[in-house]
């Protein structure tokens, strides 16, 4: 009679709060492994006031550049390392995206993230 008590309470807590428990263990660990994970700034608000600066430069050179379609390339600079992300038509126009972005003022280095989409097949 005992073990059966015994399974019957073994079997409610399977289908009682343990499964909420087990849940909220599971979602709280993966919150704490993103917050542990996340990265703070570590720049000082006048190095990010220059390096948007920087950025907004780069975006406006390339806006500027007759020789590049800028509409789907982003720009973030860190410390004067500028980053370009998105996507050009030709690798010519990724070639010309990252020199006209090595000319400004400000940028000590060009990180190229591009990516060459072939819209026009031959």
């Amino acid at each position: 009679m005992h073990s059966s008590v015994r399974n019957q309470s073994a079997q409610g807590l399977t289908r009682g709060w343990a499964p909420t428990v087990l849940r909220a263990m599971v979602v709280l660990g993966a919150a704490l492994c993103v917050s542990a994970c996340a990265t703070t700034d570590r720049r000082s608000a006048e190095q990010q006031a220059a390096d948007q600066a920087i950025a907004a430069q780069v975006q406006a050179a390339l806006g500027a550049d007759r020789k590049i379609y800028a509409r789907h390339i982003d720009v973030d600079a860190n410390d004067g390392v500028a980053w370009l992300t998105g996507w050009v038509l030709s690798a010519d126009e990724e070639e010309e995206a990252v020199q006209t972005s090595a000319a400004v003022p400000g940028v000590r280095r060009v990180v190229d993230g591009l990516e060459v989409k072939d819209y026009f097949p031959h």
